[in-house]
């Protein structure tokens, strides 16, 4: 019977997400997919810039940035007569914008980058059934000796795998999700859709969707249109209601959500809404795929059940509004990956792996009620006030998602936003800084460039008058307790000189660093490996230092 640490079901963006960090972190794992070959579908096309981040921290996003066109905004119109233009620039403080790439693009993507560790998604390969064992020793669903044994059907044959835990990334009707006996509680919205992936001869500004709605009498939603620019010329991702001869009873497993199965939409049933709808007279052309599909609203109670785990759509579905699912299914797989790695490892506390679902399981009640309530009138903001248009944006892009009640971060006092007045608080998102500058390197360097390992990052903000002494016997302190998984770096003020002692630097030149962490000269501040701030010290001394990351690490 072959062992394994991880099982990841499920070769979506989500699956190959949490496989290829697993990977990244360390971890042997498996991810396996029952379908032979890769769906060539349109499916998820948005990306979010915190995404983008992501891919960034992974090593992927010059890939993505290769394939993905830029999303620059939304056209809506309503009952024929044009809406505000919405605008997605996103403010110089953040490195990417909204972005445009077929899901299976993003699948190929991340496929490869996951090769590149030398793990392949073993294709053809179902899951049939899980067994979480009784455990052989101490230490319950986080110690060393339980297992969970799942039954494959491989095309070579049945075929049993034993793993220390299993990554439940495998959709809306998820068998993890039914083995582990979890709740999936929602509903299902009545009305039916298609899918399209076409050519349209309008001169609409390129790189805008569009959105298209018609009301009847009572002032009801009675037609759709919403089309994605996707890569190539005046190709659109175009989405729209079902027509009756195209209409479809039942759902598999009482779950009615995602693609189905049956008569496809033909170009005609397409032509047909654009010709009621579309902002100009328009031909279609050039269909590469089409499908029927449904919308539920439903999430999980726990994300975690002993040694199975949920991400994605296994774990919440909703409205594509806004573009948040997959993008919220690939922060699931990253926020789950390191601890699990950390596990692995032996040096997790104890309820290390319970965060996830603390974390992560408010972000997914939070998404799936507001693509809810956005699924009827989509994302609306008052274009006169920029303060609500630059919130409205940040959480669209979700660079808001903070887990500020975490187990894991430092409870917010002296260290935290009460005490300085502006940068993130524990549990808040680390920004970038640029312009920093290092010793070696005759080029400007990012923040993000530092916080690009795997590990936790403690960074110490130094000036003229720092003593050095403190902060040597911090970080002795903090590298011991996180059993060396920890890179600690010095980011120098302008007027500051360079450590004695032998630590990595970086000069904060142009002051963006202390500006965006509203920095204290001393404060130091604890980075997770997914990029969320573990707390803020100011002053850091040893105690505080390793009382925080005890939270995460155990004594191993």
């Amino acid at each position: 019977m072959d062992e394994i640490d991880v099982l990841v079901v499920g070769a979506g963006p989500v699956g190959l997400t949490a496989a290829a960090e697993l990977r990244r972190h360390g971890v042997d794992c498996r991810i396996i997919d029952r379908l032979a070959v890769p769906q060539h579908y349109a499916k998820a096309v948005g990306v979010q810039p915190r995404t983008m981040e992501v891919w960034d921290a992974m090593g992927l996003v010059g890939a993505a940035l290769n394939e993905a066109v830029p999303m620059h905004g939304q056209l809506p119109f309503v009952d024929g007569r044009p809406g505000p233009r919405i605008e997605l620039t996103m403010p110089p403080d953040i490195p990417y914008g909204f972005a445009a790439l077929p899901q299976y693009t993003t699948e190929r993507l991340l496929a490869e980058h996951l090769a590149g560790y030398g793990t392949r998604v073993e294709r053809g390969t179902e899951l049939l059934a899980l067994d979480q064992e009784a455990e052989a020793g101490t230490g319950g669903a986080d110690g060393p000796d339980g297992r969970v044994l799942a039954v494959l059907a491989t095309p070579s044959g049945p075929r049993e795998v034993r793993a220390r835990y299993v990554i439940g990334c495998d959709g809306a009707h998820s068998l993890v999700r039914k083995a582990a006996g979890l709740r999936f509680e929602g509903d299902a919205f009545p009305e039916q859709y298609m899918l399209g992936d076409v050519e349209v001869d309008w001169d609409l500004p390129a790189g805008y969707g569009v959105r298209a709605t018609h009301h009847d009498a009572e002032g009801r939603v009675d037609d759709l249109l919403v089309c994605i620019p996707l890569p190539g010329r005046k190709r659109y991702r175009v989405s729209m209601l079902v027509p009756d001869e195209l209409a479809r009873a039942g759902a598999q497993d009482g779950v009615a959500h995602g693609l189905e199965s049956g008569a496809a939409p033909e170009l005609r049933h397409i032509q047909a809404v654009l010709d009621r709808l579309s902002p100009q007279p328009t031909h279609a052309s050039a269909l590469r795929w089409s499908s029927t599909f449904r919308i539920s609203h439903r999430l999980v109670d726990r994300y975690r059940a002993g040694r199975l785990f949920l991400a994605g759509d296994a774990a919440h579905i909703h409205p594509p509004t806004g573009a948040q699912g997959m993008n919220t299914g690939i922060q699931d797989a990253y926020n789950l990956a390191w601890k699990l790695a950390l596990a692995v490892r032996g040096v997790g506390a104890a309820g290390l792996l319970d965060s996830y679902h603390a974390e992560r399981h408010p972000v997914g009640a939070e998404v799936v009620g507001r693509t809810v309530r956005h699924s009827r009138t989509g994302v609306q903001a008052d274009p006169g006030s920029p303060d609500i248009l630059d919130a409205v944006l940040r959480r669209e892009a979700q660079l808001l998602v903070g887990y500020p009640d975490s187990p894991l971060v430092e409870p917010e006092g002296d260290g935290g936003p009460a005490g300085h007045g502006h940068g993130p608080g524990s549990g808040e998102r680390a920004p970038d800084s640029r312009g920093l500058a290092r010793d070696l390197a005759h080029y400007p360097v990012r923040l993000f460039d530092l916080l690009r390992g795997p590990r936790h990052t403690l960074l110490f903000h130094l000036d003229a008058a720092t003593p050095e002494e403190p902060v040597t016997t911090c970080a002795v302190a903090a590298l011991s307790t996180a059993h060396g998984l920890l890179d600690v770096y010095a980011v120098l003020a302008p007027d500051a000189p360079a450590p004695l002692w032998r630590l990595p630097t970086a000069r904060d030149t142009g002051g963006e660093f202390r500006s965006a962490y509203g920095a204290r000269p001393g404060e130091a501040f604890l980075i997770r490996p997914d990029g969320y701030l573990a707390g803020r010290f100011h002053p850091p001394t040893p105690d505080r230092l390793a009382t925080c990351l005890r939270r995460t690490f155990g004594t191993g």
